[in-house]
């Protein structure tokens, strides 16, 4: 490609990570965090693209030559950054979270939980406490968490979030059994807000034998698919 293809391409790209940026489809590929850096790399390459479009307009008012034409085919590639702006890919759902083992991991420390009175709890933050921490301040007690439904090859129902180090590259399942007063038809991928109290039931995860904890469901309602689709208990 010449340099005025170079160019487009450069400044096309910088417009889809600030339209990225400045929306929320940004959190399909990294997480909340890294937000300022997805608008500072888009302000660059734009920058980036001006100045080269300038130093080839420069050159070419001083020596009267114009650059070999090369093919137009390879316009072709601002295509997918179009792509980029205009389509918000899906976030990863069942099909990648029954495919990969639980990541759950236990925390450095957890936060003091109120005395008493209903608990809304990331999804993440309770598979953590349910696991690692063996219910303490769990029981009895009026739990909701939110996540998206998984089904295993025999139907049993999971609650899931991917959880994130980075971006979506690296992503990651935690799962929650779901036992109690399941609804009876379950739509994977579908988003769940469940309500039901700490059981000491679990299970191992199939694919890498990870602990899986439950939640004894008294409610189930479907949601919206939040903003932020990934959990990020772990960078908190």
């Amino acid at each position: 490609m010449n340099r005025q293809a170079q160019s487009a391409v450069l400044f096309v790209l910088g417009a889809a990570l600030l339209h990225a940026g400045l929306t929320d489809l940004y959190l399909r590929y990294v997480k909340a965090g890294l937000r300022p850096l997805v608008l500072a790399a888009g302000v660059v390459l734009i920058a980036t693209a001006l100045a080269t479009a300038w130093y080839e307009w420069r050159a070419r008012s001083e020596q009267e030559e114009h650059a070999h034409r090369e093919p137009r085919v390879s316009w072709l590639l601002v295509l997918p950054l179009f792509a980029l702006i205009l389509v918000a890919p899906p976030a990863l759902g069942s099909y990648s979270a029954m495919r990969t083992g639980t990541a759950l991991q236990q925390a450095y420390g957890y936060q003091k939980l109120p005395a008493d009175g209903p608990l809304r709890l990331g999804l993440a933050d309770y598979a953590g406490r349910a696991v690692y921490e063996h219910g303490r301040g769990l029981g009895g007690r009026q739990i909701t968490i939110t996540g998206f439904v998984a089904l295993d090859r025999s139907g049993a129902p999971y609650l899931v979030r991917m959880a994130l180090n980075c971006c979506a590259a690296d992503a990651q399942p935690v799962k929650v059994g779901l036992t109690g007063q399941v609804p009876p038809v379950l739509k994977p991928d579908g988003w769940l807000q469940v309500t039901g109290t700490y059981t000491a039931k679990r299970t191992k995860d199939a694919v890498n034998g990870g602990p899986i904890p439950y939640l004894r469901v008294a409610r189930a309602e479907p949601v919206p698919t939040p903003h932020d689709p990934y959990d990020e208990t772990w960078n908190n």
